[in-house]
């Protein structure tokens, strides 16, 4: 696994074994992991969704303690996936990243607690798989606008977002960070250490 450039999110560059009959790969493994990020992953959830060319996902994150960490891989089509710093006191708050995840490289990424994900599905019918820290908490999870100007997040742009009426409704990081909803910095990295 490599680190990017958001302290929290690594990339799985996974070897993929072709022949006559298909593909093998390991998308997951929790040696590695632990190896790169320090800790386990907490299984708690494991998610499913397809995503039509356009539709745009995200920016979401969880309240910290106990956050998300997530452990996502697009097996079927292709999307953009962006990682947002959204951590108060972080030396990279409000930078982003993006990752290419396909069906064809089959690369993973892995979130820690605290940052912010988005993506736009580049093709029709991307399925994007989950493991996830946490369960489903609708009164921990917000969002920030993926499309807010201030974090100029570079979104192909061919295509028209399409993004549901809760993206669509989210704040501004300004605004989030003003109502408080913005995980810290402090606390996460704290939170991460407590599961070492």
């Amino acid at each position: 696994m490599r680190p990017l450039r958001l302290a929290g999110a690594w990339v799985l560059e996974p070897t993929v074994f072709h022949d006559e009959r298909g593909t093998f790969h390991e998308w997951y493994r929790a040696d590695e992991l632990r190896d790169a990020v320090g800790h386990d992953l907490s299984l708690a959830q494991a998610s499913c969704s397809t995503s039509r060319r356009g539709v745009l996902r995200g920016v979401h994150f969880a309240d910290v303690p106990p956050g998300q960490a997530k452990y996502l891989t697009c097996v079927s089509g292709s999307i953009l996936d962006v990682v947002v710093d959204v951590r108060v006191g972080s030396p990279t708050f409000g930078r982003w990243e993006s990752v290419r995840l396909d069906g064809d490289t089959r690369c993973a990424l892995f979130l820690a607690e605290g940052l912010g994900h988005a993506f736009m599905a580049l093709t029709d019918d991307a399925t994007m798989v989950y493991l996830c820290s946490t369960g489903h908490a609708p009164e921990r999870e917000h969002s920030v606008h993926p499309l807010d100007p201030d974090l100029a997040i570079d979104w192909p742009g061919e295509m028209v977002p399409q993004l549901s009426p809760r993206d669509a409704g989210a704040p501004s990081l300004a605004d989030a960070r003003r109502s408080g909803l913005l995980p810290q910095y402090a606390e996460c990295i704290a939170h991460g250490r407590r599961q070492r």
